[in-house]
Formats: C-alpha cells, structure tokens, sequence
C-alpha cells in the first residue's frame, strides 16, 4: 500500500529527475556532441545515451541498496557520492581536453591548400586540395566507434545521481522496501526520460546546423564542449 509520504517522494522523484538532468549539461551534451561530429545515426545516438544514462542511475542505486542492507552511515554515502562525482568531472574533463587537442591536430592536418595550375591557353586557376589520408580517416573513424561510447559508458557508471540516495531512498527505505524501489523507479525514468528527450531534439536541431570554413574544426569544438560541461560539473556545481 502506497501512504502519503511514498506517494510525495514519487512527486519529488519525479521532479529532481527532471529538474537534476536538465541543468546538469554532463547528462546530455556529450552524446549530442559525440553524435554529431561521429556522424551516428540518430537511433544509434539515443541507445548509447540510454545506456549511459541506466549506468549512471544504477551505479547510485546500488550504493544506495548497499547502504540500507547494511546500515551504513547517509553521511558516509554522501561523502562516497561527492568523490565519485569529482573523478566523474575530472575523466569527463579530460576526455574533452583530449579530444579538443586531437581536433585541433586534425583540424590542421587536413587543412586546405591551393595550387595554381596554367593552361596552355593562358588560364590560370587553382585546384583546392586536402593534404589528408584515407587509411588514417577510416582508422580513426573506426577507433571512435568502438571507443568512444565505451568511455562515455565508463564515466557515466562513475557519476552519481546526487539527490538519489540522500534525499529519496533513505526516507523511502525508512516506509517501505517496496515503496522505496517504486521511488526509485520514477526517479530513473524521469533521468532518462529527460536524458534522451534533450539529447532526441538537441540532435535533430544540430542536425541542420552549417559551419561552412568551420566544418573542419567541428571535432575540436565538440572536444571543447565537453571539457567546459565538466568544469561546470566541477567549479559551477551544476
């Protein structure tokens, strides 16, 4: 039986859901980031940030359960959150510094060149060329479809849903186990609900976005993007 305070946690579960995701750019710029300069399609998009996102929420909850079976401490829990949420910010940091450095090396690499070329006739024009290479474009286009979401995965396990465990499972726990996985429940759906709404429209707007001279660079602002989400995670405390 569902009693009043399980019925206003599922509110507040709801709502932090909501509410923690969308002013927390860590949860949705990556992939809308990732998504755009890997060329992934859009389901191909939504299933990694689906994925990341139940991680993400399930490395909390597990902690959490851990928590209540035991008896531990909501302090010391807290304490584990907030260290976990800094290596979270930190690896997310340096995935995006990493990856803006390698955007740039690209950036220049395949950089534009013109050559003029003169016609018997007298006519001289330019043939614009890219100094670049197949083997090394495919080689690195398969290494960032392989890896790439396998290191959004990881950092995603490591970050923790803040409010979850403080604010929802302990007081939920304390009613009801059942009412306690019920919060639960709403919580996830909400994160990822929220997660993957952002990411689906995000996507498709970014989608018809032209940088023209800029294209090239798109892999070094994507890289940029995320390493600045992760200084907000960490200096903001958004």
């Amino acid at each position: 039986m569902i009693n009043s305070e399980i019925l206003l946690l599922c509110w507040t579960a709801a709502s932090i859901g909501l509410i923690h995701t969308a002013l927390g750019p860590d949860h949705y710029l990556p992939f809308i980031m990732m998504g755009k300069v890997r060329k992934w399609s859009m389901s191909r998009t939504m299933w990694i940030t689906f994925l990341c996102g139940i991680g993400h929420v399930m490395s909390s909850v597990v902690l959490g359960l851990l928590g209540v079976y035991l008896g531990a401490e909501v302090m010391k829990l807290e304490a584990l959150e907030t260290y976990r949420g800094t290596l979270a910010a930190w690896l997310l940091i340096g995935f995006g510094f990493a990856y803006f450095v390698w955007g740039i090396h690209r950036a220049l690499k395949n950089k534009t060149h013109s050559h003029l070329h003169a016609h018997d006739n007298g006519i001289v024009h330019d043939h614009p060329h890219k100094h670049t290479s197949d083997h090394a474009h495919v080689h690195d286009k398969k290494v960032g479809k392989e890896l790439t979401p396998w290191i959004l995965f990881t950092i995603f396990v490591l970050g923790p849903c803040e409010p979850l465990i403080p604010l929802l499972m302990y007081p939920a726990a304390k009613s009801s186990i059942t009412g306690m996985f019920l919060v639960v429940g709403i919580f996830a759906i909400a994160t990822l609900a929220t997660m993957m709404t952002i990411v689906w429209f995000s996507s498709w707007g970014i989608g018809f976005a032209k940088l023209g001279k800029l294209e090239r660079f798109t892999h070094a602002i994507a890289g940029g993007t995320i390493c600045f989400s992760g200084l907000a995670i960490m200096f903001l405390g958004l």
